[in-house]
């Protein structure tokens, strides 16, 4: 499948002014998709793609931890464009703190942004995904979600809990044509790296543009194949984050 299977399809993703999230943006108007673009600056929003005349762009600002917004962003997205056929779940936060001192209170609002906010977009997005024929869910988690690093306890925790959700939601929607995949980066340099990794320079590292590549892969091929995981680390290094 060519990537003009992208042009003119409807794509709402999550942390789309962050690193990951603008390269994902940049990356899906080049093949002509149409975007909602969801985050809390519409500053930051709107700087992701400043000649938005070259695409249609629905911008949505908010905190995703909010249901109320949740729902309205997804209204406003079919009120918009009048379809949904790509949900792209990026947004998320890291925390970098000894298991002791990490609080409850830190715990539950890692876990609300990184695993609740796309279970709850997913819910809310499937019944309008399945009227697609090219319907897609594509879930960016970490190799936290599979491995555990130390001062990492609430965000690996997280990731785990979206890499089982995508895994299990992979299986059971296949049958309704829906494809959901995961792509899980280690040693990406973004500014959540930059804050929760302050030791790193970002030399030889990852870039959002990378992952940004590895997304509109899964996305214009389609196959008949459930991919429900990508991993992605620099060959000869331990990955993190």
């Amino acid at each position: 499948m060519s990537a003009q299977a992208l042009r003119g399809r409807v794509a709402l993703i999550t942390g789309a002014s962050g690193g990951i999230g603008s390269a994902l943006a940049r990356a899906l108007a080049r093949e002509g998709a149409r975007l909602a673009l969801l985050g809390r600056s519409a500053e930051k929003l709107a700087a992701v793609l400043p000649d938005a005349a070259a695409t249609d762009v629905l911008l949505l600002p908010g905190d995703l931890t909010d249901d109320a917004y949740l729902r309205e962003s997804v209204e406003k997205t079919l009120a918009h464009f009048g379809r949904l056929d790509i949900l792209i779940n990026n947004a998320g936060m890291a925390l970098s703190a000894p298991f002791g001192e990490t609080t409850l209170s830190q715990y539950d609002q890692i876990m609300r942004l990184n695993a609740r906010a796309p279970f709850a977009l997913c819910q809310l997005c499937l019944p309008h995904l399945r009227q697609s024929d090219a319907g897609t869910i594509l879930n960016i988690a970490s190799v936290n979600a599979h491995k555990g690093y130390a001062l990492q306890s609430a965000y690996s925790a997280s990731k785990h809990a979206l890499a089982g959700f995508t895994k299990a939601l992979a299986a059971e929607e296949y049958q309704n044509g829906v494809r959901v995949h995961m792509i899980s980066p280690g040693g990406v340099f973004t500014d959540m790296v930059k804050i929760s990794r302050p030791d790193l320079t970002g030399e030889g590292m990852i870039q959002p543009e990378d992952i940004a590549d590895i997304a509109v892969f899964l996305l214009t091929h389609r196959t008949n194949a459930v991919i429900d995981e990508v991993c992605v680390h620099r060959l000869g290094k331990e990955p993190f984050l």
